[in-house]
Protein backbone atom coordinates (compact mmCIF):
# COMPACT_ATOMS: atom_id res chain seq x y z
CA UNK A 1 0.00 0.00 0.00
CA UNK A 2 1.56 3.33 -0.92
CA UNK A 3 1.27 6.36 1.57
CA UNK A 4 -1.00 8.69 0.19
CA UNK A 5 0.44 12.56 -0.10
CA UNK A 6 -2.32 14.57 0.94
CA UNK A 7 -2.03 17.83 -0.63
CA UNK A 8 -5.22 19.52 1.31
CA UNK A 9 -3.14 18.49 4.28
CA UNK A 10 -0.09 20.38 3.10
CA UNK A 11 -1.25 23.38 1.52
CA UNK A 12 -3.25 24.11 4.81
CA UNK A 13 0.01 23.88 6.06
CA UNK A 14 1.57 26.37 3.95
CA UNK A 15 -1.71 28.41 3.96
CA UNK A 16 -1.65 28.93 8.50
CA UNK A 17 2.12 29.71 7.94
CA UNK A 18 1.23 32.54 5.26
CA UNK A 19 -1.61 33.26 7.72
CA UNK A 20 1.00 34.33 10.24
CA UNK A 21 3.56 36.41 8.29
CA UNK A 22 0.63 37.93 6.61
CA UNK A 23 -0.33 39.21 10.33
CA UNK A 24 2.83 40.42 10.67
CA UNK A 25 3.20 42.24 7.70
CA UNK A 26 -0.76 43.75 8.32
CA UNK A 27 0.57 45.02 12.22
CA UNK A 28 4.00 46.59 10.09
CA UNK A 29 1.34 48.42 8.07
CA UNK A 30 2.49 46.36 4.86
CA UNK A 31 -0.91 45.07 3.38
CA UNK A 32 -0.54 42.48 0.64
CA UNK A 33 -2.49 42.72 -2.43
CA UNK A 34 -3.28 40.34 -5.22
CA UNK A 35 -5.23 41.95 -8.78
CA UNK A 36 -6.99 39.28 -10.32
CA UNK A 37 -8.34 39.70 -14.21
CA UNK A 38 -10.64 37.51 -15.77
CA UNK A 39 -11.93 38.37 -19.26
CA UNK A 40 -14.74 36.43 -20.37
CA UNK A 41 -16.93 34.23 -18.14
CA UNK A 42 -15.28 30.82 -18.66
CA UNK A 43 -16.94 28.10 -16.27
CA UNK A 44 -13.34 26.29 -14.76
CA UNK A 45 -11.85 29.68 -14.97
CA UNK A 46 -14.82 31.12 -12.54
CA UNK A 47 -14.18 28.56 -9.95
CA UNK A 48 -10.62 29.04 -9.92
CA UNK A 49 -10.79 32.81 -9.55
CA UNK A 50 -13.25 31.53 -6.65
CA UNK A 51 -10.87 29.25 -4.71
CA UNK A 52 -7.91 32.21 -5.48
CA UNK A 53 -10.77 34.80 -3.99
CA UNK A 54 -11.38 32.60 -1.00
CA UNK A 55 -8.01 31.74 -0.27
CA UNK A 56 -6.94 35.58 -0.23
CA UNK A 57 -9.55 35.83 2.18
CA UNK A 58 -8.39 32.98 4.39
CA UNK A 59 -4.60 34.11 4.88
CA UNK A 60 -6.28 38.08 4.97
CA UNK A 61 -4.57 39.02 1.69
CA UNK A 62 -6.63 41.87 -0.32
CA UNK A 63 -7.55 40.85 -3.68
CA UNK A 64 -8.54 42.51 -6.02
CA UNK A 65 -11.20 41.23 -8.87
CA UNK A 66 -11.60 42.71 -12.15
CA UNK A 67 -14.33 40.53 -14.24
CA UNK A 68 -13.70 41.96 -17.67
CA UNK A 69 -16.49 40.84 -20.52
CA UNK A 70 -15.51 38.48 -23.28
CA UNK A 71 -15.12 41.31 -26.43
CA UNK A 72 -12.64 42.89 -23.71
CA UNK A 73 -9.81 44.10 -26.69
CA UNK A 74 -5.81 43.31 -26.37
CA UNK A 75 -5.66 46.49 -25.86
CA UNK A 76 -7.78 47.41 -23.15
CA UNK A 77 -6.64 44.62 -21.29
CA UNK A 78 -3.04 45.16 -21.13
CA UNK A 79 -4.41 49.26 -20.61
CA UNK A 80 -5.69 47.94 -17.55
CA UNK A 81 -2.44 45.40 -16.57
CA UNK A 82 0.01 48.62 -17.05
CA UNK A 83 -2.40 51.21 -14.26
CA UNK A 84 -2.03 47.93 -12.12
CA UNK A 85 2.10 47.63 -12.55
CA UNK A 86 2.61 51.15 -11.84
CA UNK A 87 0.14 51.10 -8.98
CA UNK A 88 2.80 50.56 -5.62
CA UNK A 89 -0.58 49.16 -3.68
CA UNK A 90 -0.57 45.86 -5.87
CA UNK A 91 1.77 43.69 -5.40
CA UNK A 92 0.72 40.60 -7.32
CA UNK A 93 -1.43 40.40 -10.70
CA UNK A 94 -2.30 37.59 -12.60
CA UNK A 95 -4.47 36.89 -15.77
CA UNK A 96 -6.30 34.20 -15.65
CA UNK A 97 -5.71 31.73 -18.60
CA UNK A 98 -7.08 30.71 -20.89
CA UNK A 99 -7.64 34.08 -22.26
CA UNK A 100 -10.71 34.78 -25.59
CA UNK A 101 -8.99 33.60 -29.00
CA UNK A 102 -8.81 37.08 -30.08
CA UNK A 103 -5.94 38.01 -27.44
CA UNK A 104 -2.31 36.98 -27.49
CA UNK A 105 -1.92 34.92 -24.12
CA UNK A 106 2.31 35.48 -24.57
CA UNK A 107 1.17 39.00 -25.17
CA UNK A 108 -0.57 39.37 -21.94
CA UNK A 109 2.00 37.75 -19.97
CA UNK A 110 4.71 39.21 -21.34
CA UNK A 111 2.90 42.79 -20.34
CA UNK A 112 2.77 41.50 -16.37
CA UNK A 113 6.04 43.49 -14.68
CA UNK A 114 8.36 40.67 -13.16
CA UNK A 115 8.10 41.86 -10.38
CA UNK A 116 4.12 41.03 -9.71
CA UNK A 117 4.00 38.03 -12.13
CA UNK A 118 3.14 36.05 -9.09
CA UNK A 119 2.46 33.36 -11.44
CA UNK A 120 5.98 32.53 -12.64
CA UNK A 121 5.03 32.75 -16.62
CA UNK A 122 7.02 35.85 -17.82
CA UNK A 123 10.19 34.81 -19.56
CA UNK A 124 12.18 37.13 -16.84
CA UNK A 125 10.69 34.83 -14.41
CA UNK A 126 11.41 31.46 -16.48
CA UNK A 127 15.05 32.77 -16.84
CA UNK A 128 15.83 33.26 -13.17
CA UNK A 129 14.54 29.97 -12.36
CA UNK A 130 16.86 28.10 -15.52
CA UNK A 131 20.12 30.15 -13.95
CA UNK A 132 19.46 29.81 -10.36
CA UNK A 133 18.38 33.13 -9.85
CA UNK A 134 15.73 34.67 -7.38
CA UNK A 135 12.09 34.84 -8.66
CA UNK A 136 8.59 33.75 -9.49
CA UNK A 137 8.24 29.99 -9.72
CA UNK A 138 5.17 28.62 -11.56
CA UNK A 139 2.87 27.50 -8.81
CA UNK A 140 2.00 23.77 -9.54
CA UNK A 141 6.00 22.84 -10.09
CA UNK A 142 6.97 25.11 -6.84
CA UNK A 143 3.84 23.05 -5.00
CA UNK A 144 5.02 19.54 -6.03
CA UNK A 145 8.48 20.36 -4.56
CA UNK A 146 6.60 21.14 -1.34
CA UNK A 147 4.61 17.95 -1.41
CA UNK A 148 8.00 15.69 -1.70
CA UNK A 149 9.80 18.22 1.14
CA UNK A 150 6.46 17.39 3.68
CA UNK A 151 6.13 14.06 2.68
CA UNK A 152 9.60 13.59 4.40
CA UNK A 153 10.86 12.27 0.35
CA UNK A 154 14.24 12.56 -0.37
CA UNK A 155 14.99 14.31 -3.97
CA UNK A 156 18.74 14.56 -3.95
CA UNK A 157 20.21 12.18 -6.15
CA UNK A 158 17.00 9.92 -6.75
CA UNK A 159 16.28 9.67 -10.54
CA UNK A 160 13.40 11.91 -11.02
CA UNK A 161 11.29 11.34 -14.40
CA UNK A 162 8.51 14.16 -15.54
CA UNK A 163 6.45 12.96 -18.33
CA UNK A 164 5.46 16.44 -20.23
CA UNK A 165 7.23 19.35 -21.13
CA UNK A 166 4.96 22.37 -21.06
CA UNK A 167 5.90 25.74 -20.04
CA UNK A 168 3.89 26.05 -17.32
CA UNK A 169 4.67 22.29 -15.67
CA UNK A 170 6.68 19.79 -17.27
CA UNK A 171 9.90 22.59 -18.00
CA UNK A 172 10.07 23.88 -14.57
CA UNK A 173 9.57 21.50 -12.94
CA UNK A 174 12.30 19.70 -14.19
CA UNK A 175 14.41 22.86 -13.78
CA UNK A 176 13.33 22.46 -9.95
CA UNK A 177 14.01 18.84 -9.62
CA UNK A 178 17.90 19.76 -10.77
CA UNK A 179 17.99 22.58 -8.26
CA UNK A 180 17.19 20.25 -5.84
CA UNK A 181 20.35 17.70 -7.08
CA UNK A 182 17.69 15.39 -8.41
CA UNK A 183 18.67 13.28 -11.85
CA UNK A 184 16.23 14.44 -14.07
CA UNK A 185 14.95 13.58 -17.45
CA UNK A 186 11.88 14.77 -19.42
CA UNK A 187 10.12 12.64 -21.39
CA UNK A 188 7.44 13.86 -23.55
CA UNK A 189 5.04 12.51 -26.76
CA UNK A 190 8.12 11.35 -28.88
CA UNK A 191 9.70 9.48 -26.41
CA UNK A 192 10.94 6.10 -26.86
CA UNK A 193 10.66 3.39 -25.07
CA UNK A 194 8.59 5.96 -22.44
CA UNK A 195 7.54 2.38 -20.67
CA UNK A 196 11.34 1.72 -19.75
CA UNK A 197 12.18 5.85 -19.16
CA UNK A 198 9.10 5.99 -16.75
CA UNK A 199 10.11 2.35 -15.10
CA UNK A 200 13.84 3.84 -13.75
CA UNK A 201 12.58 6.85 -11.88
CA UNK A 202 12.54 7.23 -7.74
CA UNK A 203 10.22 10.27 -8.44
CA UNK A 204 7.87 10.12 -11.45
CA UNK A 205 5.87 13.41 -12.80
CA UNK A 206 2.80 13.24 -14.79
CA UNK A 207 1.71 15.93 -16.36
CA UNK A 208 0.92 14.79 -20.10
CA UNK A 209 -2.85 15.54 -20.45
CA UNK A 210 -3.85 11.96 -20.90
CA UNK A 211 -6.41 10.71 -18.84
CA UNK A 212 -5.40 7.25 -16.97
CA UNK A 213 -2.38 6.54 -19.46
CA UNK A 214 0.39 5.56 -16.58
CA UNK A 215 -0.43 2.36 -15.51
CA UNK A 216 1.17 -0.07 -13.37
CA UNK A 217 3.99 -1.48 -15.98
CA UNK A 218 5.14 2.09 -16.24
CA UNK A 219 6.16 2.51 -12.64
CA UNK A 220 9.04 0.79 -10.28
CA UNK A 221 8.05 -0.92 -7.38
CA UNK A 222 8.19 2.00 -4.52
CA UNK A 223 8.32 5.06 -6.57
CA UNK A 224 6.85 7.96 -5.60
CA UNK A 225 4.37 9.10 -8.46
CA UNK A 226 3.15 12.63 -8.52
CA UNK A 227 -0.13 13.05 -10.80
CA UNK A 228 -1.01 16.39 -12.02
CA UNK A 229 -3.38 15.52 -14.09
CA UNK A 230 -7.06 16.57 -13.95
CA UNK A 231 -9.82 15.16 -16.07
CA UNK A 232 -13.15 13.65 -16.14
CA UNK A 233 -14.49 10.45 -16.71
CA UNK A 234 -17.21 8.56 -18.79
CA UNK A 235 -19.41 8.93 -15.44
CA UNK A 236 -17.99 12.55 -14.76
CA UNK A 237 -15.98 11.18 -11.81
CA UNK A 238 -12.28 13.48 -12.04
CA UNK A 239 -9.29 11.22 -12.22
CA UNK A 240 -5.34 12.12 -13.26
CA UNK A 241 -3.30 10.67 -15.88
CA UNK A 242 -2.18 8.21 -13.51
CA UNK A 243 -4.32 5.27 -13.33
CA UNK A 244 -4.70 5.42 -9.64
CA UNK A 245 -6.32 1.83 -9.04
CA UNK A 246 -3.60 0.07 -10.58
CA UNK A 247 -0.53 2.15 -9.77
CA UNK A 248 -1.35 2.29 -5.87
CA UNK A 249 -0.69 -0.89 -4.95
CA UNK A 250 2.85 -0.66 -6.52
CA UNK A 251 3.91 3.18 -5.63
CA UNK A 252 5.86 3.59 -2.18
CA UNK A 253 3.88 7.02 -2.20
CA UNK A 254 1.03 8.42 -4.25
CA UNK A 255 -0.69 11.88 -5.05
CA UNK A 256 -4.65 11.34 -5.37
CA UNK A 257 -6.89 13.40 -8.38
CA UNK A 258 -8.42 15.49 -6.46
CA UNK A 259 -6.94 16.20 -3.17
CA UNK A 260 -2.90 16.05 -4.63
CA UNK A 261 -1.59 18.80 -6.56
CA UNK A 262 -4.45 20.68 -7.51
CA UNK A 263 -4.75 22.58 -3.52
CA UNK A 264 -1.02 23.27 -3.66
CA UNK A 265 -1.36 25.68 -6.83
CA UNK A 266 -3.41 28.12 -4.87
CA UNK A 267 -0.84 27.68 -1.83
CA UNK A 268 1.92 28.20 -4.03
CA UNK A 269 0.33 31.70 -5.81
CA UNK A 270 -0.57 33.02 -1.96
CA UNK A 271 3.00 32.32 -1.13
CA UNK A 272 4.07 34.05 -4.31
CA UNK A 273 2.03 37.42 -3.64
CA UNK A 274 3.55 37.11 0.29
CA UNK A 275 6.99 36.88 -1.46
CA UNK A 276 6.23 40.30 -3.34
CA UNK A 277 6.16 42.11 -0.45
CA UNK A 278 9.12 40.50 1.67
Amino acid sequence: MANIIDGKVISKQIKDELKEQVACLNRDGKEVCLAVIQVGNDPASTVYVGNKKKACEYIGIKSLAYELPEKTTEAELIELIEKLNKDDNVHGILVQLPVPKHINEETIINAISPSKDVDGFHPSSVGALSIGKKGFVSCTPAGIIQLLKRSGIEISGKECVVVGRSNIVGKPMAMLLLRENGTVTVCHSKTKDLKEVCKRADILVVAIGRPKMIDASYVKEGATVIDVGIHRNENGKLCGDVDYESVEPVAGAITPVPGGVGPMTIAMLMNNCVEAVL
